[in-house]
């Protein structure tokens, strides 16, 4: 920068380094002093050089004091030049109320030395009270602990600081000492300070910068005084004030009515416990009965036994006696016949012919009859007929014990004349569901959606959960490493949803892709590590299951397929009416057309169940409300819900 030449009727300021006359005297306290003649002037036609002390120069301290002052001015006349007239005026608001002296001390009027004096004491005053302020400052920091839910001053930024009120026209949070402007300054009256607020920006609208002062019943959202004539226009408002409190009211009644309704719940699961104990002793006393009953069959059993044990021993008695008779008398006649055998051989050594004849003739007269009819021993074994009514006997008697037990006792069990179940008499649920319409459009629907979300603990190794378990992908053959649970299916690739459906009335929707794609419903007690058919949602039942296989729909249950010719679809909305017993699979692509349903008695909880049966098989729950695909070979990605606030009663 060039040097400033001075003429011989100007001299140099010893603080601002600029041309001193009676115009410019009045930018700097210095000049402004020998401009008025209360200070000592320096000789006409010379210059004063900084740092060295003149007759008017005063004391070093009021030169250092008055060079600040003077920069501080150059430096807000330089910023104000490039501020706004509105902000400039509050910002010289502040700039007065924090130090309303600073305008006074550029004026003068006290001789030189009492200057000096009164500077000095002013400077030592002004260091003991900054030392006690830093010393303040310390213990308040040290005291001042900032929590994880305080809410920081806005002006403090090198060491943040708790604020004490926050000002909605300024919408900045201030904290003791940001807030003397606001409390002191008569021109701050008029903003409203509140409690601390952590997100003030929410506090206000963000088109037109006013504070969300009234709501709007007909949107259920807070507003500003300019969204009741432009968007709003012609809606219920009301203050916010009132609003709460007429919501509050209606959660207070809400209250109320979740207290009556999680009392009537706590005292159902008392009373399911009662009735675990009341299965667990009717049990216990049946299967007494059982045992006792039992024992009485079998020990009519045995005695059958022991009956028809000892009519084989008696048949087999009465044939060895049989057989001991006819050998006893053979062997006696043998024993004779060897006797007479033995006389005749005697008789015939007999030499003399008149002694033979005459011994022949006494023999023949004392000879046993030595006749004997020719015997043939055979055995006539029939006691195969013994056996084949023993077997016919029984496969009579077992099932006839079939019958009359196990058969009997079924079909007494499904006509509800012997069992043992808890019943559930939703009383207020079967009032409304009687005087409400069935749903016909998917408006309807939706009033009855239920957010769902897939269970990780069910889902079989093959499956890949994605989108925070929102979609399920086959990724066969890979694998993937979730921890060995009970609740994990084994063989099938099935998964379950983590929420489930009871009593009232349900409703969700899916994305399916790829062929071979289940959707349907089935209870938790579904078997999980099994290879039977039963433990597939297709294979029992208590499973209901919509199948699509590339070309077309079929319905299954209880290992039973129904064929069904209805048009493609990618987007299933499956509805349920627990109440009434009422499961429907509606294609949602094509005007809610009904895909299929099923009349049943549920009496478990149902869980939404998925079988993917083949590699890329996608399924996607929907959130509530989400727009129909435009494209569906594949699911899209859902999009995140926004939370409103509740609509207030009308």
């Amino acid at each position: 920068m060039a040097d400033t030449q001075l003429t011989s009727d100007q001299t140099e300021c010893t603080l601002c380094s600029g041309t001193l006359n009676a115009e410019e005297g009045k930018d700097c306290p210095q000049c402004s002093k020998k401009s008025g003649g209360k200070a000592g002037a320096a000789p006409e036609g010379k210059s004063q050089v900084k740092g060295q002390p003149g007759e008017g120069t005063g004391s070093e301290g009021e030169d250092k004091s008055g060079g600040k002052e003077t920069q501080d001015i150059d430096k807000t006349t330089e910023e104000s030049s490039k501020t706004p007239p509105g902000e400039v005026k509050i910002q010289q608001d502040l700039k007065e109320s924090e130090d309303p002296q600073k305008p006074q001390e550029a004026a003068g009027g006290e001789p030189a030395a009492s200057e000096e004096v009164k500077e000095n004491g002013e400077a030592a005053t002004a260091e003991e009270e900054e030392a006690k302020e830093e010393e303040k400052e310390e213990k308040d920091e040290k005291e001042d602990v900032l929590g994880p839910d305080d809410v920081v001053c806005d002006s403090c930024i090198e060491s943040p600081r708790r604020a004490s009120r926050s000002c909605l026209t300024c919408l900045v949070s201030y904290c003791e000492a940001h807030l003397r402007p606001h409390l002191e300054n008569p021109k701050f009256h008029n903003h409203r300070l509140v409690e601390p607020l952590r997100d003030i920006e929410r506090r206000t609208c963000e088109s037109h910068k006013w504070p969300l002062e009234l709501y709007c019943c007909a949107d259920a959202c807070c507003v500003c005084q300019d969204c009741v004539s432009e968007e709003h226009r012609g809606h219920n408002t009301m203050p916010i004030a009132e609003a709460r409190r007429k919501i509050e009211k209606e959660l207070r009644d809400k209250q109320t009515e979740m207290v009556k309704t999680v009392n009537a719940a706590e005292n159902a699961i008392n009373r399911l416990q009662v009735n675990t104990v009341s299965i667990e002793t009717s049990v216990k006393d049946v299967r007494g009965v059982i045992e006792e009953q039992f024992s009485v069959l079998q020990a009519a059993v045995e005695r059958a036994q022991r009956e028809v044990t000892e009519m084989l021993e008696g048949e087999e008695r009465q044939a060895l006696r049989q057989v001991e008779g006819i050998r006893v008398h053979l062997e006696q006649r043998c024993g004779e016949f060897k006797k007479t055998q033995t006389q005749m051989e005697k008789l015939s050594r007999n030499k003399n012919d008149v002694d033979f004849l005459q011994e022949y003739s006494e023999w023949k007269k004392d000879s046993p009859d030595i006749s004997l009819p020719g015997v043939s021993i055979g055995l006539m074994d029939r006691l195969n007929a013994f056996s084949r009514v023993i077997l016919s006997s029984t496969q009579e008697l077992c099932d006839k014990l079939l019958s009359s037990y196990v058969s009997t006792l079924k079909e007494t069990c499904k006509s509800d004349k012997l069992s043992i179940k808890t019943t559930v008499q939703a009383i207020v649920a079967a009032q409304r569901n009687g005087s409400i319409p069935n749903p016909k459009t998917r408006l309807d629907f939706l009033k009855y959606c239920t957010p769902l979300s897939f269970d990780g603990n069910t889902v079989h190794k093959f499956l890949r959960l994605t989108e925070e378990n929102h979609k399920v992908t086959n990724t066969t053959p890979w694998q993937h490493s979730y921890p060995d649970v009970p609740e994990r299916f084994g063989h099938w690739r099935q998964v379950l949803t983590a929420e489930s459906f009871y009593m009232n009335r349900h409703y969700f929707e899916v994305d399916i892709s790829g062929e071979g794609t289940h959707v349907g419903l089935t209870y938790k007690s579904i078997e999980r590590k099994g290879e039977e058919s039963n433990c597939c949602i297709t294979g029992n039942n208590f499973s209901w299951c919509l199948r699509w296989d590339g070309k077309s729909f079929s319905a299954w249950h209880s290992d039973v397929e129904t064929p069904l010719s209805v048009p493609k679809s990618t987007r299933i909305g499956v509805y349920v009416d627990y109440h009434r017993g009422h499961l429907a699979f509606y294609d949602v692509d094509n005007g809610m057309a009904l895909i299929h349903e099923y009349q049943a008695e549920f009496l478990e909880p149902l869980y939404p169940a998925f079988w993917l049966s083949k590699k890329e098989n996608v399924v996607l729950l929907v959130s509530p409300g989400d727009a129909l695909p435009l494209k569906s070979p594949s699911p899209p990605s859902s999009p995140p819900t926004l939370n409103r606030a509740p609509p207030l009663p009308q």
